[in-house]
């Protein structure tokens, strides 16, 4: 792909968050991050989100570009909605426009977690095609991310299909989980409530909206998908982790693809961050041990270099896997002297299981029970063993983020975890962490204790840790894949113009 083709692509990404603006969780990351290494490469890449109440304008300056925009809503009573447009153009990241409505952002203290939901993020995906046709800057791909934004490639391939100036966009809709389709349970709906995803969307005040499935009309109506993982492109498809959408999938599979999230490389370096004690990279591993000692003071736990200790950062629910450890983590302190460190907030069930350990262990076990910024990196430069057993995780970041670091990882084999972690083999000395498959405790325990046993070893430890630190998960590798399906698309889109022509 030339680079003038690259240049002349123009791609908007909308999102309900981005860091660092407004980000709760992965979302937030990747629209920061893939935008930049997109712009590094010639693609004009800008992103676009609503203005929510804790935006700090005195550290973002917003530019008011564009008032009392009309968004249509489908009522009679009220038939539009006011709002306005901002920019801000960061000299670190990629543009920004800001969706204001003081209802339904400058009001809400929160990203999520309101009953309308499905008004707030039906505003966003209408008042970005509405801004577009007013707007002298027009995308060739708009990139819509999860189900709150499912309802733009829908309004354009329906409301939208004979506007002139928006219908020949294209659309890229991103799966990052499919588990939340909407403001609904989707595993419990009646045949009243049913949505298949082809009635018109209903108006922005109807009950109706409320119960219609945004995540599904997503996925019908845009021109490509993409998973956050090549497995989990794969696993989507099955029964078991296709959420009841997995038919319509496979219907659908020529339109999928799978592209690891990455990593931000220049902010996640041993070598120059300023969040551990001592710097490091894979060539100098002896300057990564204060790290280990820093952790285990940190949490009062027996300083030792020669304690295994095992870290894990995230958010303490069932996806996690936090269940398989509910069986073993006692007997792992108990008969192999680990230590084990927990960074992460989450269900109270899981909380209560943590802290009665750390209490009748407090030699060996260290928590910190609500999410930080700065204690996952201690973790990272200070574990020996990174664990990450989730029941299904359709990219993950923090397996990624612990290799970085030199902390060896032990994952389950599915999504994501598949495709970054390659199972250790002493015979042939290569891989980079320690891999099970059945969901169970035992699978678990088996491939820690391996880790454990491998640890011994310094010599082939050593060399695991360098495997594992030199690792390339950067989103540059991952923005050339986006930026080639970009110019497919828009390429194909010309094609098939001239053949109507």
């Amino acid at each position: 792909m030339s680079k003038n083709k690259l240049s002349s692509l123009k791609v908007l990404f909308v999102a309900a968050e981005a860091y660092p603006y407004a980000s709760v969780g992965g979302v937030g990351m990747v629209m920061y991050s893939l935008p930049k290494a997109l712009r590094k490469i010639g693609v004009d890449a800008r992103v676009f989100i609503p203005k929510y109440a804790l935006i700090d304008e005195e550290k973002f300056p917003l530019k008011t570009i564009h008032q009392g925009l009309e968004v249509p809503t489908g009522d009679s009573k009220t038939p539009e909605l006011i709002c306005n447009v901002k920019f801000f153009q960061s000299p670190d990241s990629a543009p920004v426009y800001f969706l204001e409505n003081q209802e339904y952002y400058e009001k809400r203290a929160n990203v999520y977690g309101y009953s309308d939901d499905p008004t707030r993020f039906a505003l966003l995906s209408r008042g970005v095609l509405e801004f577009l046709k007013e707007s002298e800057w027009k995308p060739d791909v708009i990139n819509c991310s999860d189900w709150q934004t499912g309802f733009l490639p829908n309004f354009l391939k329906t409301v939208y299909k004979n506007e002139p100036v928006v219908s020949n966009i294209k659309t890229v809709f991103s799966i990052h989980s499919l588990y939340h389709q909407g403001m609904f349970d989707h595993h419990f709906i009646s045949e009243m409530d049913f949505d298949d995803g082809k009635s018109p969307i209903a108006p922005f005040f109807s009950k109706r909206l409320n119960k219609q499935n945004f995540m599904k009309r997503g996925i019908i109506y845009s021109d490509k998908i993409t998973v956050v993982s090549e497995t989990y492109a794969r696993e989507i498809l099955t029964e078991e982790y296709g959420e009841r959408l997995n038919e319509l999938l496979r219907e659908l599979r020529t339109k999928i693809t799978g592209i690891i999230n990455g990593l931000d490389y220049q902010s996640f370096n041993p070598a120059t961050d300023k969040n551990i004690v001592s710097n490091y990279n894979y060539g100098n591993l002896k300057k990564r041990l204060p790290n280990k000692i820093h952790l285990q003071k940190e949490f009062n736990l027996e300083v030792n270099e020669n304690i295994p200790l095992i870290g894990m950062v995230g958010r303490l629910d069932e996806q996690k896997g936090i269940d398989l450890l509910f069986p073993i983590l006692e007997m792992l302190i108990r008969e192999f002297s680990v230590e084990f460190v927990i960074i992460g907030g989450g269900s109270a069930k899981y909380r209560s299981f943590f802290e009665d350990l750390s209490r009748r262990y407090p030699k060996n076990i260290g928590c910190h029970l609500t999410p930080d910024f700065t204690l996952p990196r201690h973790v990272f430069s200070g574990s020996d063993i990174f664990l990450v057993p989730s029941k299904f995780e359709p990219c993950g970041i923090t397996q990624m983020e612990a290799m970085r670091y030199g902390s060896i990882p032990v994952v389950r084999k599915t999504g994501g975890l598949a495709d970054t972690v390659s199972n250790f083999s002493l015979e042939s000395n290569n891989g980079t962490g320690f891999v099970f498959e059945r969901f169970d405790s035992y699978s678990c325990l088996g491939a820690i204790v391996r880790a454990l046993e491998n640890f011994k070893y310094k010599e082939s430890w050593r060399k695991l840790i360098q495997r594992a630190m030199m690792q390339d998960f950067s989103w540059e590798a991952s923005a050339k894949k986006y930026s080639r399906l970009y110019e497919k698309l828009v390429s194909l889109s010309s094609v098939n113009s001239l053949m109507e022509f």
